[in-house]
This record gives C-alpha cells, sequence and structure tokens, in this order.
C-alpha cells in the first residue's frame, strides 16, 4: 500500500492573513472559513501562524490583575487609587485585544511542512509541536495548509482502498 504524502490531502490556497493586520480582523476570517488557524505573511514571506488559541489567550489579562472585579458606582468611592488604575488597565487591556496586530500574538516560526512528505510524518510532527496545522511550503512558497482533520480523513481513505484491494 502506497502512503498517501501531505499534498494529497491539503487544502490548497489556504486563507492567510498579513502580519499587520488586527486581531479583530484574524478573528473574523477564522469565524468565516471555520478554521481554527490562519498563515500569517509579510508580503510574499511565510511568518507565522494565528489560531484559535492565540487569540484566547489574549483575553487572559491575568499579568494585570489577579482578581478581575468590576467595582460598583459606590465602591468606587472606597477603593484605593492603586485598584482605580489597575482597574483603568484592565478596561482597556480589554477593549483593545482587537486592535492588536497578529504580529504580537502569532506563533512563531511556523511548524512547516513539504507536500512529498508521508501523511505519517506530518502527524508525527504535529504531536510533537502540540499543534493542530502545518503549512505546506514548496520552494519557499506557501502552497497549502494540512490539519489535523485532513490527516485523519486521509487514514481513513486510505485504509478503505486497502480493504478494497
Amino acid at each position: 500500500m502506497d502512503t498517501m504524502n501531505v499534498r494529497e490531502i491539503m487544502t490548497g490556497e489556504p486563507v492567510t492573513v498579513q502580519v499587520d493586520v488586527t486581531v479583530r480582523e484574524a478573528a473574523a476570517l477564522l469565524r468565516k472559513h471555520d478554521v481554527g488557524g490562519l498563515p500569517v505573511m509579510d508580503g510574499e514571506d511565510l511568518v507565522g501562524v494565528i489560531t484559535e488559541a492565540d487569540v484566547l489567550s489574549l483575553l487572559k489579562t491575568g499579568a494585570l490583575s489577579e482578581d478581575l472585579w468590576l467595582p460598583s458606582p459606590l465602591e468606587f468611592i472606597e477603593i484605593p487609587i492603586r485598584e482605580l488604575i489597575n482597574w483603568e488597565k484592565t478596561r482597556a487591556a480589554l477593549s483593545n485585544i482587537g486592535e492588536t496586530p497578529v504580529r504580537r500574538v502569532m506563533s512563531m516560526p511556523a511548524v512547516t511542512i513539504g507536500p512529498e512528505a508521508g501523511i505519517e510524518e506530518a502527524a508525527g510532527l504535529m504531536l510533537r509541536e502540540g499543534i493542530a496545522r502545518l503549512p505546506v511550503v514548496e520552494e519557499g512558497r506557501l502552497i497549502g495548509i494540512v490539519a489535523r482533520r485532513d490527516i485523519v480523513q486521509g487514514l481513513g481513505a486510505s485504509y478503505e482502498e486497502s480493504e478494497e484491494s
């Protein structure tokens, strides 16, 4: 049985974003195309990947406030200035998340694979790196993307073919 290669299961011409796009725009593309991650380009060059997990990590504003609480107007009179400043910082962070450029939250460098690699190799690389998708690069150019579910479907298809023969 021939092993399938990445080229056979990848999605060609993947949706990408440029490094300076805002996280809000990237999140909208993730939702619109129902994908968990997008290759990030600087012009024609692949520089990283932005994933749902990267976007969600922005919402953890733990660095700003360990105990995020929303003061009532009465409490505002009693809280120390230090807390007030912390609250302002937290509120600003929450409102600025969407305006953050993708370059500040993307995973980089992008872990990539070539189109002729076997799907077992792709699966192994994903497991080792703890990632769910691999941009496919040929001669320095992004030509596709392969996701975990593509590999599962590819393995399923090759198993069915081997059963029929």
